[in-house]
């Protein structure tokens, strides 16, 4: 038995940080992990996989242990099928607390994974249950099931985006898990492919997530699938659940010239649907004749596509708040399907390690002391090394500040001045302000000025740092003037680096003039295998004057579905000679490729370059709405894809 142990804020030198074995051929047995804690270890590099906990042998026990912050690829816990020694495994993992993960913006996030594709057909029969699942937001697989023969029963998903899929492998058996979204982004439900898959008596509430990340979804497959595709699902059986207000249950997702085999030999029986946040909850993507609907509740406000209407009953919307804290069905309903009490089969505080607290530390903007900073040379670099985090450098009103080193950001920081005369910022570096990991900036009612700027192709105000950043980040820009970047033909306002993830990027109410580079330039991910550079990302009562480049240019390149992201929203901006420049290369004012939701509305154009669009994987939503162009090209794209509602050219 293995207890007691913590690894923190470091990383394994190997694969792998707890290994079940000492070789390929040494493998564990009867061996119990308990009571230990990760924190935090993990590779500076965040494209550099590694797996926290990596399970081989047979009867193998991890229980009570706690694991939280993995910022880089790569699962946190696996169970290896990889060898003879390790099948038909019949391992525990149960009682464990898998605290927060951050969102990776690219495939390999997992929490928990049992086998690979490789192995899917392979048993494994190893038992999950009553784990904590808290803001596990890696990917768009929390758990993903790839072997045969599993039970999860009884585990608790918080609040966290994606879903628990049974990816490749048979025979899995999901029951008694409650899946709580809160009306949270993205937060997914239960997700069946391959053969004789069983889901029954799970609560889901609050769920927001669309397409793979529905509540409830059974997915078409592909005709003699290979091992790492997707399986035809036949003998799904989806009964006793009930889900309360939530967005989503699809049927014959993925449905595509490949994903041609639809469900077949499947049920979907005596399930309680409660909803109003969408009231055409159920989707049909194909053919559903080989799913039988029986004795389903759902409440009089929802739509039933005609095809289902004899296996619905309806009945009124009435949701409550039980003496647990749930949202809960009329108790006759519940009964009607023998679903029992409905409370959590597991809390939080009795799981992980007894010994380690599970509050968190979180920074955020303006919540230190204010610092006053005087005017002059330097001075808000003397300021920002002195800073902690949440610290706010209040500046002086139609005050000058000159930089003549890199700034640099390694906590959550605001830089500001109050409502008046903006202070000037200037910088003799090639940028003013670089976000490390770690970092974090908010900027309010300043003005950055590229007078003092040296003549260097590249320059920018703002930037992440040139090296991996595990640690993803945010940018908030409010109320700020930006004047003369001009030195050279290259010189932008935001660049994110390769390697750096930004959780937000806010850029709101400002007005940035004679620029000879772009606003945002977000992408530096051109591998082209689903990465992407931030997840949230707001532009709005914006004035762009005279901008060479893009106001923004955001990459999501690939075709792989594991991401959510980027999500984008553009309102109520004014576009004056933007993308006109000579050297620019995409000939757009705004270039969009791969984005998963954008909604453009309330804009205007003038005498700019197209908006471009690249949609791509991923059924993206693509909504432009009440916008105006004048003396400017119709939108480009790539297919005809998207939606526009009153868009006006002059």
């Amino acid at each position: 038995m293995v207890s007691g142990l913590v690894f923190k804020n470091g990383y394994t030198p190997t694969g792998e940080v707890i290994s079940f074995r000492t070789s390929n051929d040494d493998l564990a047995n009867h061996t119990r992990v308990t009571n230990v804690v990760i924190d935090n270890f993990s590779h500076p590099e965040r494209h550099l996989a590694d797996l926290w906990v990596a399970i081989y042998g047979k009867n193998n026990h991890f229980d009570h242990n706690t694991l939280v912050n993995k910022r880089n690829r790569g699962v946190t816990l696996a169970v290896r099928l990889n060898s003879e020694g390790s099948e038909d495994n019949h391992h525990v993992i149960e009682y464990n607390y898998f605290g927060p993960r951050q969102i990776l913006g690219a495939n390999g996030g997992e929490t928990l994974r049992v086998g690979t594709s490789h192995f899917s057909t392979k048993y494994s029969n190893t038992l999950i249950q009553y784990n904590f699942f808290d803001r596990v937001n890696g990917e768009h697989e929390i758990i993903s099931n790839k072997s045969s023969g599993n039970i999860y029963r009884g585990n608790v998903i918080f609040e966290s985006q994606g879903t628990l899929t049974m990816r490749h492998g048979h025979h899995t058996l999901v029951e008694g898990n409650y899946i709580i979204g809160n009306g949270k982004p993205n937060t997914g439900g239960i997700r069946i492919i391959n053969e004789y898959q069983t889901v029954r008596n799970n609560y889901l509430s609050g769920l927001t997530g669309h397409r793979f990340r529905g509540a409830l979804v059974i997915m078409n497959g592909v005709p003699n699938s290979s091992p790492n595709r997707y399986n035809q699902a036949i003998e799904a059986i989806m009964e006793n659940n009930i889900v309360v207000d939530s967005d989503y249950i699809n049927f014959g997702a993925g449905s595509d010239e490949e994903r041609t085999a639809t469900p077949i030999d499947s049920s979907f029986r005596h399930n309680i649907i409660m909803s109003k946040s969408n009231l055409d909850v159920i989707k049909l993507y194909d053919d559903v004749s080989g799913i039988k609907f029986a004795k389903n509740i759902i409440n009089n406000e929802s739509n039933v596509p005609y095809v289902l209407a004899k296996g619905f009953q309806k009945t009124p919307y009435l949701v409550t708040v039980n003496e647990h804290g749930l949202r809960v069905p009329p108790k006759a309903l519940v009964d009607q399907i023998s679903f029992g009490e409905i409370k959590l089969p597991i809390s939080k505080p009795n799981t992980g390690a007894n010994y380690y607290a599970k509050e968190e530390i979180s920074i955020v903007f303006q919540s230190g002391k204010t610092i006053e900073v005087k005017s002059g040379t330097d001075t808000l670099l003397t300021a920002l090394n002195a800073s902690n985090s949440g610290d706010i450098l209040m500046l002086e009103n139609n005050g000058e500040y000159l930089l003549t080193k890199l700034a640099d950001i390694h906590h959550p920081i605001t830089i500001m001045a109050k409502k008046g005369k903006k202070p000037v910022i200037r910088s003799q570096k090639p940028s003013f302000l670089v976000i490390e990991n770690g970092g974090a900036l908010e900027v309010d009612n300043l003005w950055f000025d590229g007078a003092e700027s040296p003549d260097y192709k590249g320059n920018n105000v703002i930037r992440t740092s040139g090296h991996s950043m595990n640690i993803n980040y945010s940018l908030l820009v409010r109320n700020i003037k930006v004047t003369d970047l001009d030195i050279n033909g290259y010189f932008d306002f935001f660049k994110g680096s390769y390697g750096t993830f930004a959780d937000e990027i806010q850029l709101i109410d400002s007005e940035m003039s004679n620029i000879s580079g772009g606003i945002l330039v977000l992408n530096k991910e051109t591998d082209d295998i689903g990465e992407y550079s931030v997840e949230n990302l707001t532009i709005s009562g914006n004035t762009f004057t005279d901008i060479n480049a893009e106001v923004v240019n955001i990459y999501r390149g690939g075709f792989d579905e594991s991401t959510f992201g980027p999500m984008v929203t553009v309102k109520n901006n004014q576009l004056t000679d933007v993308g006109n420049g000579s050297t620019h290369r995409s000939g757009a004012s705004m270039y969009f490729h791969g984005v998963q939701d954008l909604n453009i509305t309330d804009t205007i154009w003038n005498n700019s370059a197209p908006l471009s669009l690249h949609l791509s994987n991923g059924e993206p939503i693509t909504l432009i709405k009440d916008v105006v162009m004048k003396n400017t090209n119709k939108i480009r794209a790539n297919n005809t894809e998207y939606k526009t509602l009153n868009v006006v050219y002059q």
